[in-house]
C-alpha cells in the first residue's frame, strides 16, 4: 500500500539487495543484520529508516568500502519504475532529469536533484534529505554512480562528466570512484553533484516520443497523486510503537486513546487492515529486537526489559520463535563488522 510517510520503492530496495547478493550475501542475513523482518521485501515502498538500515548492514556484511559505487553501477530501467520511461523518451538528457525532479518521490523521498545552469557547463546537484537515522555514505554514492549508469541508458553513450564531487569524505579506493564515475571525484565539498557539459545535457536522445513521454508521465501523475493518501492505521500504530517501548508494552487501550480512537474501533480498523494490536506488538519488538542483537553494545537481559519483557528467559523464547535460535547464538551467525577506515595504501 502507498503511504504518506518518507518512504522509497521497492525497485531501489532490491536493487540494494542485488547488490548485497552479487558479493555472495544471502538476502536473509541481510535483513536480520539490518532488524527487519524476513517478509518486508513483498510491499511496494520502504520507509526511508528502514532502507538506511539496510545500506548500512550491507556495507558492514560485505566488507567493501566501495559497495555504493558498485550497487549504483549496475541499475537499469528496472531500478527506477515508470520514472524510468518518462527519461528514456525525453528530449534530450536535461529535459529528463527536470521529469526525474519532478518525480523524484515515486523512487524515493529520501533526496532531491537540482540542475545549476552555467554557460557551458551544469552541476547536476543530488541533495539527501534523511530521516530520524543519518544517511550512510554509501546511499549518496550509489545516486551518483546510478546517475552517471543510468544516463549511459538514455544517451546510448559513455558518460563522462567534467567533475565529480562528495559533501563526505572519502571512504573508499579512489579507483573505484574514478571507475564508477568516469572521472575525478572530489570530497569534503559543498554539496554532491555531477558537473556536466551543456552540449551533453542538450543533445537530443535516440529514444525522444514526446507521445510516449506524455502517456508515462500520465500513469506517473497518478501515482504521484496516490502517495500523498493518509498513512494506514497499522503503519501509524508500528511506528508509534517502535519509538515507544521502553520498559513496558502499551496496551491496547492505551494505544487507541493515543490515536483518538475508541478500542474497540481501533480493533476494528486494525482488523480491516489485515492485522490486531498484539502482532504489531510482537512485530516492533522481533525489529528492535534483532536490531539491538545484531548490535552487540547491550546485554541480552537489558534488551529484555527494555522491550517489556518479564523475564530474560521470556525475551530468549520470543527470539527463538523470531529467528529459529537463541539470540546468542543468532549473534555469532552474523559476520563481524569491519574495522573502519581506508584499507592500506588507499
Amino acid at each position: 500500500m502507498l503511504t504518506s510517510e518518507p518512504s522509497v520503492a521497492m525497485s531501489w530496495v532490491n536493487t540494494v539487495v542485488a547488490a548485497a547478493e552479487r558479493q555472495g550475501l544471502a538476502r536473509d542475513l541481510l535483513l536480520a543484520r539490518a532488524g527487519l523482518p524476513p517478509g518486508c521485501l513483498e510491499g511496494p515502498r520502504w520507509p526511508i529508516d528502514d532502507i538506511t538500515r539496510l545500506w548500512r548492514a550491507a556495507a558492514e556484511l560485505t566488507a567493501d568500502p566501495s559497495f555504493g559505487l558498485n550497487a549504483g553501477r549496475t541499475v537499469g530501467p528496472g531500478s527506477f519504475n515508470v520514472v524510468s520511461y518518462i527519461l528514456l523518451s525525453s528530449a534530450t538528457l536535461r529535459a529528463g532529469l527536470g521529469v526525474l525532479q519532478q518525480y523524484q518521490r515515486l523512487i524515493s523521498d529520501g533526496g532531491r536533484f537540482q540542475i545549476l545552469a552555467g554557460e557551458r557547463q551544469s552541476w547536476v546537484v543530488y541533495h539527501p534529505q534523511q530521516g530520524s537515522l543519518a544517511f550512510s555514505p554509501h546511499q549518496v554514492e550509489a545516486v551518483l554512480a546510478a546517475t552517471v549508469s543510468f544516463s549511459r541508458w538514455v544517451t546510448g553513450r559513455a558518460l563522462r562528466p567534467a567533475r565529480a564531487q562528495f559533501s563526505h569524505g572519502q571512504i573508499g579506493p579512489l579507483a573505484a570512484y574514478t571507475e564508477a564515475l568516469a572521472t575525478g571525484v572530489q570530497f569534503e565539498q559543498a554539496f554532491n553533484g555531477l558537473l556536466l557539459d551543456n552540449a551533453v545535457l542538450d543533445a537530443p536522445l535516440p529514444q525522444a516520443d514526446a507521445e510516449l513521454a506524455s502517456l508515462h508521465r500520465t500513469r506517473a501523475s497518478a501515482l504521484l497523486s496516490a502517495l500523498s493518501q493518509p498513512l494506514p492505521l497499522r503503519r501509524q500504530v508500528e511506528q508509534w510503537l517502535v519509538g515507544t517501548l521502553d520498559g513496558s508494552v502499551p496496551g491496547r487501550a492505551e494505544a487507541a486513546r493515543h490515536f483518538g480512537l475508541g478500542e474497540r474501533t481501533f480493533a476494528r480498523r486494525l482488523r480491516d487492515e489485515g492485522t490486531h494490536y498484539a502482532e504489531l506488538v510482537d512485530d516492533a519488538r522481533r525489529t528492535l529486537a534483532c536490531a539491538a542483537v545484531a548490535d552487540g553494545g547491550e546485554p541480552f537481559a537489558r534488551i529484555a526489559r527494555r522491550l517489556g519483557f518479564s523475564e530474560a528467559s521470556a525475551f530468549n523464547r520470543a527470539f527463538r520463535r523470531w529467528t529459529g535460535c537463541a539470540p546468542g547464538d543468532w549473534q555469532q551467525r552474523l559476520p563481524a563488522p569491519p574495522h573502519s577506515g581506508l584499507p592500506a595504501g588507499h
